[in-house]
């Protein structure tokens, strides 16, 4: 057997630390690829790209919600993540959370449900000193006690807004359900319900829509349902909703920027909830949910499973796809003639970049349409901070106040016959 020399065995281990040290810098480089891959740190920053129809309302917009035009900074570190982005705003909401005292107000409904909102009065008087009210919808499953709703309706009540939330049905903790129903992707009973008692004790306040994600479906598709439910409406806004629940089934069930991850996870919540409303559910004689359904409920794994075995039957769809086709917003928008702002944002991991066509098709079509998309965001995200702790107000809250002001202010010019002189261009 051959041996190393004396001096070939001192020459290896001299060489050992070098070895050492480069496998050392090489497993760096390949972390911090990883983290620069991963964190998207080297996305660059822009302004959201913003398309609309020519008008005099859009022109005045643009001049008026400069937010529209400028770049939207997400803090550096992490703010790029779409995946961070969506995860810090379910798991830790926002920071500083302030806490709005409202007083709750129950809505008995013909079926026997019972909707409940929370109405929160202004802070101060709003800048055009007219009465206006934000009537909110929540994303799915949530209510006024989550914390992006908290901050949004306190910065809205500090800049002259009276707001009204509407909690999903079952989705509070400490309500019972008083029939066999729950909240669906589509049912805008509630929502009605509660803009009908607004409009009642408020004749002379206008109304501002405002829905997040689910909820941004419901409030567009409440308006589309009827002229009569737009009336005394001065604009809609809708951020990070998908449009068309159809067309996002498929795109839901893919493992792309792991939406089948997220799936899961949003199906394991509405199985939870669902669940802790088992005994109004099931024990009843007008109940449509039998122990077969309850049986696929516990096997699903992701929300076309749960939809299919139990939300379609709370209003009697023969199928998922049905259910899908009647309750998406997509069906409805065309028939929206006020003011409406559809936000959405790129690197948003729950909706997929196809169905952002929907959106820029309307702006295209209609003139009272602006779809403003953002690089960065994440779904309900748009955290805005330098480098690591986020600002308490995001992007998003201000670009819907700021968006809300400008619509009043033009309301305003044109019930006094004031003539503004906005910007000739236009930013596509």
């Amino acid at each position: 057997m051959s041996s190393l020399a004396g001096g070939d065995v001192q020459a290896f281990g001299a060489e050992l630390p070098a070895m050492f040290d480069g496998v050392k810098l090489a497993a760096i480089a390949t972390v911090l690829y990883v983290i620069v891959r991963c964190l998207n740190l080297k996305s660059p920053t822009a302004a959201p790209q913003v398309a609309f129809q020519d008008t005099a309302l859009s022109r005045f917009l643009l001049k008026s919600c400069p937010m529209l035009s400028k770049e939207y900074i997400p803090p550096l570190l992490w703010g790029k993540s779409g995946h961070l982005q969506t995860v810090l705003y379910g798991k830790m909401g926002r920071v500083q959370t302030p806490t709005p005292r409202g007083i709750r107000k129950f809505l008995p409904m013909q079926d026997g449900a019972t909707a409940t909102f929370d109405l929160f009065e202004a802070l101060g008087e709003h800048g055009t000193g007219d009465d206006v009210t934000m009537v909110i919808c929540p994303g799915i499953g949530n209510h006024s006690e989550k914390r992006y709703i908290r901050t949004f309706v306190d910065y809205s009540q500090r800049q002259g807004y009276r707001c009204a939330v509407l909690n999903h049905l079952g989705a509070l903790p400490d309500v019972e359900l008083t029939s066999p129903r729950m909240f669906t992707y589509g049912c805008t009973w509630e929502f009605a319900a509660m803009v009908n008692d607004v409009k009642q004790a408020f004749p002379h306040t206008r109304l501002v829509v405002v829905g997040f994600s689910l909820g941004g479906n419901i409030a567009c598709k409440f308006l589309g349902e009827s002229r009569r439910n737009q009336e005394r409406v001065l604009c809609c806004i809708s951020v990070c909703q998908g449009y068309s629940a159809l067309r996002a089934q498929e795109t839901f069930l893919q493992w792309d920027q792991c939406r089948r991850f997220y799936n899961f996870v949003l199906a394991g919540n509405m199985k939870r909830l669902i669940l802790s409303h088992r005994s109004t559910l099931l024990n009843s004689n007008s109940s449509s949910i039998g122990a077969a359904d309850l049986s696929g409920l516990y096997a699903a794994t992701s929300l076309v499973q749960v939809d299919d075995s139990v939300m379609r039957k709370f209003h009697g769809y023969g199928s998922v796809k049905e259910y899908y086709e009647k309750e998406s917003c997509v069906r409805y928008m065309h028939r929206i003639t006020v003011p409406l702002l559809l936000l959405n944002s790129s690197d948003d991991p729950l909706i997929h970049p196809s169905l952002l066509s929907i959106p820029r098709s309307l702006s295209e079509k209609m003139p009272n349409v602006m779809f403003a998309l953002t690089q960065h965001g994440g779904h309900l995200g748009f955290f805005e901070g330098a480098v690591l702790l986020p600002q308490p107000l995001t992007w998003m809250d201000k670009v819907i106040v700021e968006y809300t002001d400008a619509i009043c202010l033009w309301e305003k010019s044109q019930r006094d016959g004031s003539c503004f002189q906005p910007s000739t261009g236009h930013t596509h």
